[in-house]
């Protein structure tokens, strides 16, 4: 399931993802909140917290979030991934030599630097 995370700047599309993802839930969540930011921001600020395994990410949730990402790939400015998996952590910050923008990844522990420094401009 995905679900928003309030409370963040408007620039800044904030997603949980908790137990099992599948592509309805990026078509009723990400995908509407990645257009918003396009459309009124013409880039994408993105915070991804996983508050569970990428393993549980069905193909469908793949097959559309690789979609999503070639769609904006131009528009993508920063992108925070926070999660207590280090190979995903470590892919985040590899993902930004090869993608336009800038992605770092932080741990649950860093969750206000990971806010505060993808809510920077």
């Amino acid at each position: 399931m995905l679900s928003r995370i309030p409370d963040l700047p408007p620039f800044v599309l904030g997603v949980r993802a908790i137990g099992e993802v599948t592509a309805a839930d990026l078509e009723h969540t990400l995908v509407p909140g990645l257009q918003q930011l396009v459309d009124k921001y013409d880039a994408i600020h993105y915070l991804l917290v996983l508050d569970t395994a990428v393993g549980n990410f069905t193909s469908g949730a793949w097959l559309q979030d690789m979609k999503v990402g070639i769609k904006h790939f131009t528009k993508w400015k920063k992108i925070a991934v926070v999660t207590e998996q280090a190979g995903v952590e470590k892919f985040t910050d590899i993902f930004s030599l090869v993608a336009p923008g800038t992605s770092r990844g932080f741990t649950h522990a860093q969750m206000s630097e990971a806010i505060q420094w993808i809510s920077e401009e």
